[in-house]
């Protein structure tokens, strides 16, 4: 059984890129963009069209026990040419589809899975001009202002504080993590400071729940190549607990990842990049004792072009 999940995902792809693309490219607002569709592209629209049209998974393909988010691995080449590389069910990743549009002018984002419903219902996105958008399934755009060029860590985990909606959270240049949480429409109530100290990690990553109690956790590479785990509280204001050893040696990948479950079992799981190129699946076992399983190889080397993974 193949899984696609490539019409919502595809259409919140082609809205961000069009809107961030043509703020670039004719120096107006996304907000002006989003309601003006004449710098959408051909190609973009084509995309668009060639999306609609893949079937979206029936609910019965999944795991009935699943919690975690079935998402697209989203991939952007040091180019700007984006792929998407869907989960086939089996713990691999189908061949890879080309996004026909550009994306050179986006250098961070986040799928989320705003709804709580298992599936890709946006994404948020950054442009080299420090602005963020987020645009929901239809391709609707919100504008959320410039300035976010302040954080070198952005990446949504699911709802922080118990509620259906994929918070946000932040690292700035000083190594404070923030939380953005999220309204139902895609933007952002004021930051909430998570704590300091987090420049001490090289890579974050998390997508939805690892431990089994049903809240969003967050793993941590730290410059020795330690994972750390952070369990979610479902507490806006204290939205961690302390954080526990996950294992050492993590310091052979170049890149964490998770996009929730990859191979359908209904855990999350963590994707891993290698200094050689090559792409590692970590299954999730649900137990916060130890959160994966042993490394499986679903990429050889050539996952090395990408710039983002997300």
């Amino acid at each position: 059984m193949t899984y696609h999940f490539g019409h919502r995902a595809g259409r919140a792809l082609t809205g961000l890129a069009t809107v961030l693309t043509a703020t670039a490219l004719t120096g107006t607002t996304a907000s002006a963009a989003t309601h003006d569709p004449a710098p959408v592209a051909a190609a973009v629209q084509e995309a668009t069209s060639s999306v609609a049209a893949a079937p979206d998974a029936k609910p019965s393909a999944r795991a009935a026990r699943s919690a975690a988010p079935l998402l697209p691995v989203t991939a952007v080449t040091r180019s700007g040419v984006l792929y998407w590389y869907w989960p086939n069910g089996r713990g691999g990743l189908d061949p890879r589809e080309r996004f026909e549009g550009s994306w050179a002018g986006i250098n961070a984002a986040s799928q989320v899975d705003m709804h709580s419903n298992g599936a890709s219902a946006g994404l948020y996105a950054r442009g080299y001009d420090g602005r963020l958008v987020y645009s929901d399934s239809n391709g609707v755009q919100r504008d959320l202002g410039r300035g976010w060029d302040k954080y070198n860590a952005l990446f949504s985990p699911g709802n922080l504080g118990g509620t259906a909606r994929s918070d946000l959270l932040t690292r700035d240049g000083g190594g404070t993590l923030w939380l953005h949480p999220a309204k139902s429409d895609g933007t952002l109530s004021a930051r909430k400071k998570v704590g300091p100290g987090w420049n001490q990690y090289t890579q974050l990553a998390g997508q939805h729940d690892l431990t089994g109690d049903g809240r969003p956790d967050i793993v941590a590479r730290d410059r020795s190549g330690g994972l750390w785990l952070y369990k979610g509280t479902g507490d806006l204001a204290k939205p961690f607990a302390t954080r526990s050893t996950i294992g050492s040696g993590w310091n052979a990948y170049n890149h964490l990842v998770s996009t929730g479950d990859v191979n359908g079992d209904g855990r999350t799981d963590l994707l891993a990049r290698d200094t050689a190129g090559a792409l590692w699946l970590y299954k999730g076992t649900g137990k916060a004792s130890a959160p994966y399983q042993k490394k499986t190889k679903i990429g050889n080397a050539g996952w090395n072009q990408y710039a983002q993974i997300f």
